[in-house]
Formats: structure tokens, sequence, C-alpha cells
């Protein structure tokens, strides 16, 4: 009689920890939405959206062009962002900066914002333009980029996701960054002068791979622009699709990562300024010689010498011309996944990460089209879409993390694969490379040479 008490017990506990669970499960997770992402009414939204929009448009007879950087590094160690929670820095291997590069045509003043940070965070983002806009600087556009340093700090995202992997959010930090970000900004306003603007092509190939394909497709090439003032100083605008990832994970300094070094290379030859603003990095990583601060140094080293030895195109931007455009991005319902099939219910990823402000910016400089992505986009996309836009006649330079962050943005035929990038961080669902696609193609043809 005992023995069945007890089983009965045990049964009366383990039917109600199932039930329970059960009740969980269904409140915490569902399905994932695999229905066609073309019959969705977001998707058809958007590209109507695109196709019914006009760019702002203004002719100018000459290029003025400004550049500065202000030291953001905080007075205290901040948590170090990137790979895994790691806690805070125990030194400063690289201060970390702001960059501002300002151009005018004489009508239109845009500016790029550029962080030695892992992302730009859509609340740090709107923090940055309300403070634009109250200090009244005279910028028509502002583009935000970022270096994608796996080492860089914390302390500017706010909520649990935030404070779980993120560094957390320290209010004293993020004022740091915009009061530095407006110091950078208004110096480059104010440093402008007449420029000349050339667009450069190298391939460097050999120093990135596919990290999820076997000697799978690649973007090899570094873009930039090239400003170069009458007094002969020169500032670059420079992208690649490499993850700036080359630092050790157990590396507890505080680093800019390979970007820094490639800059610091450039300032040393040349240039009196280099941006470097990450590209199409999804997908991609660096073929490093090694993950110590040496190895990363050398790696910066050999794509700084490919800059010059592999170059192969060189054109100067003639047509003062610019235009620019913001796209709102409509999406599917997140899909942060648990398994193939299921996935955290929509009010739990939002309570977890908050907006994530899925937008498109779209700036034309001459006959160079410029796209800013809040997806982090694989550059296995890029050849399609580069050669669409030399069809007609134009330069195409793509980067990321513009001050919001959907997660990454892969091709779909690998959305089932086991894979970091498309499981744990293909956030909104099936069909996401179609829809991405689909955008761009359709930018590029919107675009006139």
């Amino acid at each position: 009689m005992k023995r069945n008490n007890i089983l009965l017990k045990t049964t009366k506990v383990l039917s109600w920890t199932f039930v329970v669970l059960v009740v969980i499960g269904l409140i915490l997770l569902t399905k994932v939405d695999r229905s066609p992402i073309q019959d969705q009414d977001f998707y058809k939204g958007t590209l109507e959206r695109l196709d019914q929009s006009t760019f702002s448009n203004s002719q100018g007879e000459t290029w003025i062009a400004g550049w500065s950087r202000s030291n953001m590094t905080p007075a205290e160690p901040a948590d170090l962002v990137g790979y895994a929670p790691r806690g805070k820095y125990e030194f400063v291997h690289d201060s970390s900066y702001v960059k501002a590069l300002a151009l005018s045509n004489g009508k239109t003043r845009i500016a790029w914002l550029n962080y030695e940070l892992l992302i730009v965070h859509p609340s740090l983002a709107e923090q940055l333009q309300t403070a634009i806009k109250e200090a009244k600087l005279p910028v028509d556009q502002v583009i935000f980029t970022a270096t994608h340093t796996h080492s860089g700090m914390g302390g500017y995202m706010p909520g649990p996701m935030g404070e779980i992997a993120f560094g957390g959010y320290d209010q004293s930090i993020v004022d740091l960054m915009v009061s530095s970000s407006l110091s950078a900004l208004q110096n480059a306003i104010a440093t402008q002068d007449t420029v000349s603007i050339t667009y450069r092509k190298s391939d460097a190939g050999d120093l990135v791979a596919n990290r999820f394909v076997k000697d799978g497709p690649t973007d090899p090439f570094v873009r930039q622009l090239i400003f170069t003032k009458t007094s002969g100083k020169k500032a670059t605008f420079l992208t690649y699709s490499a993850h700036a990832t080359t630092m050790s994970t157990k590396f507890m300094g505080l680093s800019g990562d390979y970007p820094f070094y490639l800059t610091k290379d450039l300032e040393a030859d040349g240039f009196d300024f280099a941006l470097y603003a990450a590209g199409t990095v999804g997908s991609h990583r660096p073929l490093r010689p090694g993950n110590t601060p040496e190895m990363v140094e050398l790696y910066a080293h050999q794509l700084d010498s490919t800059l010059n030895l592999r170059m192969t195109y060189y054109a100067t931007v003639k047509n003062h011309r610019i235009r620019t455009g913001y796209l709102p991005i409509s999406l599917r319902e997140p899909h942060l996944r648990v398994s193939d099939n299921l996935r955290l219910r929509p009010w739990l990823f939002n309570y977890l990460l908050g907006d994530t402000n899925a937008h498109l910016d779209i700036t034309q400089i001459g006959n160079t089209l410029m796209i800013a992505s809040s997806g982090e986009l694989s550059g296995v996309f890029y050849e399609k879409w580069e050669k669409l836009a030399q069809s007609k006649g134009l330069n195409l330079i793509i980067t990321t993390f513009n001050g919001g962050y959907i997660g990454y943005i892969t091709p779909d035929e690998l959305y089932d694969e086991n894979f970091h990038e498309v499981r744990e961080m293909n956030w909104y669902g099936p069909g996401n490379g179609k829809y991405f696609d689909e955008m761009m193609m359709a930018i590029i043809k919107k675009s006139t040479p």
C-alpha cells in the first residue's frame, strides 16, 4: 500500500510538472511561420512604398568636405561587447573613437558618424539624432556606421537582453558618446573645404573567407571614397566584408580590432583621416595569421598593402549631385528560434530586445550609390547587386549597423542549417534573403548614373 501511495504521488507530481511545462511552452513559444514571404502584406507594402518614394535631389557646382574624430573612451572600464559576455575590460589597448565625415555640394549636407563599437543601437541612434537636431547642426542626412569590433565597449544597449549579453546600459557612457559625436561633427563641419572625390576598389579576397560554406562565395573587395582638399590633405571612407573578429575571445583589453590598425596604417601613410565602416560582414570571416595583438596588427598591415598592390578600379566622382532617401522596412513577426520549427513568441522577443528600427538609408554622390542597412547582410549577395549597379554606370557601397539592428540577412537556402547566423541571429524569419535582395535591386534600378 505504501509503495502504491508513493507511486501515485510521483505520478501526480510528474503529471502536474508536465502540465506546467506545456502551459509555459504555450505562453513562451509558437511555430515558425514558413508561409511564402512574397505573399505577405508587409513585403508588398514595403516594396510599394519604395516604388512610390522619391529621393531628395540637388545639383551643386563643387564638393566641400571636412572630417574630425573625438575620443569616447570612458574614464572607468565598461563591459566588453562581442563574442560572449566577458565582464569589464581590464585595460585600454586601443582608445575608442567616434569619427565624423561631413560632405556638401553647396545645397545638400550629409554626414557619416562612425563608431568603434559592435553596433549602433537604436536607442543610441535616437539620442544622437535628438542631440544633433537640438544643436541645430546644418545636416540634412546623418548616416550611422560601426566598425563592428568584437572587443569594443558596451553600456549603450538598454533592455533585458542588453543587460544579459551586451554590457547593459549606463547613461553616463551614452552621454559621453553623444557629446563626443557632437564635438566630432561640429569640427568636421567647421573644417570643410573644397575637395575632389575619387572611388577606388581593391581585391582583398586572399584575406577573407565564407565561414559556413567551404570555399563558398565571398565579397572580396575593399571599396573606398577618397576626399582630397585643395591643401592636399586627404581622407578616406572605406568598407570591407571580413568580421572584426581577429582578436582572441579571451583578450580582456578594449580594442578596435583590425579596423583600428588598418585606419592607423592609412593615417601613417598619406591620409590625414581614415574611417572604416563595416560592409557586408554576414557569413564572412577574416583569414587572420593569428589572434594575438601582434597578429591582429599584421593582418591590418596585409590589408593595407593590398589596397595599393591589388587595386582593380579607380575613377573620379565628377557630377556634384547628391540624392538622399530613407526607407522604413516592415517585417515578419520576430522569429528568434529555439528549434527548427519553434520560436519565441513576439511579445517575449520584443520585451527582450525592444525596437529594432528597421530601415535603409540611401545616399547617392554623383555616380556612387551608398546604401546603409539595419540588417547584417551577407556578402554573398554583393556580386549580383554590384553587377546591376555597374550596368547602370554606378559604383555601389553597402554598409551595415545604421542605427537599426534586425539580425542577419543570409541566403534563404541556409535557413535550416545549424549555423549561429541563421539559427539564433536571423531574427525575422524565413525569406529575408529574398526580401532584401528585392529591395536592394529595386533601389539600384531607381538610381540614375
